[in-house]
């Protein structure tokens, strides 16, 4: 039998097979070029020139707008207060979201009621929430004053956001309250794919319920585990509205963050606050990507 023979693709045949889903992702494609790598090319570019600050470029600066940042007298303290806010709001918030998956996992009376209100945190401004914090803990007239005063627990209104002994904690708790709905859902629908069947296995096997929870149900929930924590890590770290609503950063700096500090450099000089950018925009990647590394995300365990 005479085999059939076939021509080898030409290089316009496989241009053309590659460029096929272009008129699909063309769009995506540029709107992503537009939106996300065009301001990004842009704000590393400024950070190179000396900008005034009614935005008229005078020209080159060099490198000077990064020795300037980085001899910044509260550069280091700004540097600390990022590492502070981003571990401990990151943590507390997995900590509480893997409780609160758990127990939405359950079956009990107003659980569907439960779920839903457990979105309203998330789907109120960010900007709204941290004001009306603010309000609660203001110093004659909060609420939070007004009834620790009632229970005899102050003998009297107490500034919590003039001092940033007090102002960071409630600020943390306030970005937890915001990061808990997100992450609680992404942690429930990874426990809701975990099969039935393992734990009437562990069941049989006399496995007690904390070694069930530490040997199947986390392993298991990796995957879930890891995009809650990259995806706080990017948000908390650019969280702005929480910390510029209720402190201003401030007093002077010792309540700001990178984001925040960046921020605050605009009104002084603009390509200094461009450098700041880039710096932040370069802590994240790296942040991600030792997070994703030292997880062995690309790594299959086995067991």
């Amino acid at each position: 039998m005479a085999e059939s023979t076939r021509k080898a693709p030409t290089v316009t045949t496989r241009i053309k097979k590659a460029l096929a889903p272009l008129p699909w992702i063309g769009p995506a494609v540029l709107l992503i070029g537009v939106v996300v790598l065009w301001p990004v090319v842009v704000m590393v570019w400024s950070s190179f020139l000396r900008i005034r600050r009614t935005g008229i470029v005078k020209g080159s600066n060099g490198t000077d707008n990064y020795t300037k940042l980085f001899d910044e007298p509260f550069f280091v303290d700004v540097l600390w207060n990022t590492l502070v806010w981003v571990a401990v709001v990151v943590a507390v918030t997995l900590v509480l979201s893997l409780l609160l998956a758990q127990l939405f996992n359950q079956h009990f009376p107003g659980r569907r009621f439960a779920r839903w209100a457990m979105i309203v945190p998330w789907a109120a401004s960010v900007f709204m929430t941290a004001v009306v914090f603010k309000w609660m803990l203001h110093e004659s007239h909060g609420v939070i004053n007004t009834v620790m005063v009632d229970l005899h627990l102050l003998d009297e209104g107490k500034d919590w956001l003039g001092k940033p002994s007090t102002a960071m904690p409630w600020m943390m708790i306030v970005a937890v309250f915001v990061s808990l709905p997100f992450t609680t859902y992404t942690l429930l629908a990874g426990l809701q794919t975990v099969p039935g069947e393992v734990y009437e296995a562990a069941k049989i096997d006399g496995a007690s319920t904390w070694r069930t929870y530490l040997s199947i149900t986390l392993p298991l929930l990796r995957p879930a585990i890891l995009v809650a924590i990259v995806i706080n890590l990017i948000n908390v770290f650019n969280s702005f509205p929480i910390i510029w609503a209720m402190t201003n950063g401030g007093p002077g700096y010792e309540t700001a963050t990178t984001t925040v500090f960046m921020y605050q450099l605009k009104s002084s000089d603009i390509g200094e606050s461009a450098a700041m950018s880039v710096a932040n925009f370069a802590m994240i990647v790296v942040m991600v990507v030792f997070f994703l590394f030292v997880s062995r995300w690309n790594k299959e365990t086995d067991r």
